[in-house]
């Protein structure tokens, strides 16, 4: 039987339970600049790598460190300006902390990001579910029923993400130390 996910309704203020669409990770596009995402609704993962590690403080929970390496943050962009507004958010440093991923943003280096115009966030984290998650309740807790929405990209694992316009230096098998130190400046990765 396959895992339950939720989707948010947050016009609704409610959770409903229902099945992955298996179909939501087949359709997706990574892109390395935000400029390069549509101004559409969707939803994406996004690639932060961390050079070195860091703390991370949740309200209400006790501190994580997140060792140096690869992240994968599921996410959903509904709101003025679609998946190329938030992911532009996402590369831009200096920011107002609003939500759990602003923490790992200003500290790591965003690599792009995998967007789909269909699908939930929950049906990503249940598509990489067999990543480990290094913070329970990371960016889901609005969500009835992921243990998180940060996945740890580790060494050697294999994501079942389209590679359609994947860039050099980004892999199944790894970002390679080239990939590495970019950095959003005026739109794009330096």
């Amino acid at each position: 039987m396959s895992p339950v996910r939720c989707t948010n309704n947050l016009a609704q203020g409610e959770a409903v339970l229902a099945r992955p669409d298996p179909a939501a990770l087949s359709h997706g596009r990574f892109v390395r600049l935000a400029a390069d995402a549509p101004a559409q609704p969707g939803v994406y993962v996004l690639l932060i790598a961390l050079a070195t590690p860091i703390d991370i403080v949740l309200p209400r929970e006790a501190p994580v460190t997140l060792p140096a390496g690869r992240y994968l943050y599921c996410g959903s962009a509904h709101g003025p300006g679609g998946l190329r507004a938030r992911l532009s958010r996402h590369q831009r440093r200096g920011k107002t902390l609003r939500w759990h991923v602003d923490r790992l943003t200003e500290a790591g280096d965003v690599l792009g990001a995998w967007w789909f115009l269909r699908g939930t966030e929950c049906d990503l984290v249940a598509g990489l579910a067999s990543l480990p998650a290094p913070v329970p309740g990371f960016g889901s807790s609005d969500c009835a029923a992921c243990r998180s929405h940060l996945l740890r990209w580790t060494d050697g694992a294999r994501l079942p993400l389209p590679l359609r316009g994947e860039p050099s230096g980004v892999s199944p098998r790894g970002v390679s130390p080239s990939a590495a130190p970019g950095r959003a400046q005026g739109g794009r990765l330096a």
